[in-house]
């Protein structure tokens, strides 16, 4: 999904209040997702769960409509890396399921994404999962003051593509947020160390890698934006919003209830939660 607004927005502390109440909503979205998530469910029964959900927290859907995206969330299954469509076939023992939101709250957007296991997979999956979560948290602890964004592109690229040799898409990139769904600056998953823009206090990013098993190469299917693998092989996604500070950054989103329901559900296999 592409830009809206060229323009690079820092927010107050009270506006970080009011997006932190937005992407906790999100989480607490794709935690009740992780309650109930089990083989022969679709994901068009989990884009219903989720829009209910939001409407009954009284906030809207940001994806919905959005450049003409046609549904509530993107649901992304196996070899879809992103933007998947929410449709009726059944999931099933194996599948590994990205679900991807987006909220308006009190007019600002919370963003995020996590991926799910259903049942069994290969360690070989199973480790993808991990250093993807972990990739994401290798940049977020690059999004501090006078640090640059290819501070934390770099991070991400050298744990994900550097030392496990995965695919880093390129095509698609992590954004800021805020009143717009996609703010500047654009958030690779791939660059350099020292280069790029200079972080400031209170600029929100949607840092989210886009990692695949296989090669780097992808394609748009004939719908326009369901984005798969190349060679086949699985993708995984992960998303927090984040809050640049000095010294440390602030995640806004909250995966720990993710990770809880997760736990507890028999249907899944939990990804390994990650201290920051």
């Amino acid at each position: 999904m592409s830009h809206t607004k060229n323009l690079v927005y820092y927010k107050t502390d009270h506006e970080i209040g009011l997006m932190r109440e937005a992407a906790t909503l999100v989480s607490k979205t794709l935690t009740e997702v992780a309650k109930v998530l089990k083989p022969g469910m679709t994901t068009m029964e989990i884009d219903t769960l989720c829009a209910t959900f939001v409407k009954d927290n009284k906030a809207t859907l940001s994806f919905y409509k959005y450049r003409g995206y046609p549904h509530n969330i993107c649901a992304s299954v196996n070899d879809v890396v992103v933007h998947g469509f929410p449709n009726s076939k059944p999931l099933k023992e194996g599948d590994v399921v990205s679900i991807d939101l987006g909220v308006i709250l009190n007019g600002w957007h919370g963003d995020h994404a996590y991926t799910f296991v259903i049942g069994e997979v290969s360690d070989a999956v199973s480790q993808l999962i991990r250093v993807t979560k972990e990739s994401l948290y290798k940049g977020i602890e690059k999004a501090i003051v006078n640090n640059r964004i290819g501070d934390i592109a770099y991070a991400i690229q050298e744990h994900t593509e550097g030392k496990h040799r995965y695919g880093v898409v390129r095509e698609l990139v992590g954004h800021g947020l805020g009143k717009h769904l996609h703010e500047d600056p654009n958030m690779p998953n791939f660059g350099k160390r020292g280069n790029g823009m200079k972080l400031k206090e209170n600029l929100v990013l949607a840092i989210e890698p886009m990692i695949n098993m296989g090669k780097k190469e992808v394609y748009t299917d004939n719908d326009g934006w369901t984005v798969r693998t190349r060679d086949g092989k699985p993708s995984v996604h992960f998303e927090h919003d984040v809050c640049v500070k000095k010294g440390k950054a602030l995640i806004l989103s909250e995966y720990s209830i993710i990770e809880a329901a997760e736990l507890a559900n028999p249907n899944l296999t939990a990804s390994p939660a990650i201290a920051f």
